[in-house]
């Protein structure tokens, strides 16, 4: 398993995404693009609220074999955003409450993911086979 640790933080997204990006070059571009956009949905999210207002550290995870697997940790507040109830995208966006669109973005782009809580870690899970798209 590959592993990235950086700054939870918005500048570092570049990192993350080429880390991921670098470890699935070889896999189709139309299931690469929707790893790459969850991956990006999760990290925005943990960069904004895991540790608000203070900052700390990201850890990124990817092995593959046959199906990609994408860890990210942080040590920042529990939360588990697959808890949230998903947004009603029948709603316009000014009827919609904010938040959520992007975990749900992940969850429908996504074959599994999961969430768990191991000491002081939040650890979320992401999968996607490689000939699914």
């Amino acid at each position: 398993m590959k592993e990235l640790e950086v700054e939870a933080a918005a500048e570092n997204l570049d990192a993350v995404l080429e880390f991921i990006g670098g470890s699935i070059s070889n896999w189709p571009g139309k299931t690469r693009n929707k790893i790459l956009i969850a991956a990006e949905e999760i990290f925005v999210n943990i960069a904004q609220y895991a540790y608000s207002p203070d900052s700390g550290k990201a850890v990124v995870r990817v092995a593959h074999s046959g199906d990609v697997t994408i860890e990210f940790e942080d040590s920042g507040v529990p939360y588990n955003p697959l808890q949230k109830a998903d947004p009603d995208i029948t709603l316009s966006a000014e009827e919609r409450e904010i938040g959520g669109l992007g975990i749900f973005m992940a969850k429908s782009l996504m074959d599994n993911i999961s969430y768990r809580r191991e000491g002081n870690k939040n650890i979320l899970t992401i999968k996607k086979g490689r000939g699914k798209t």
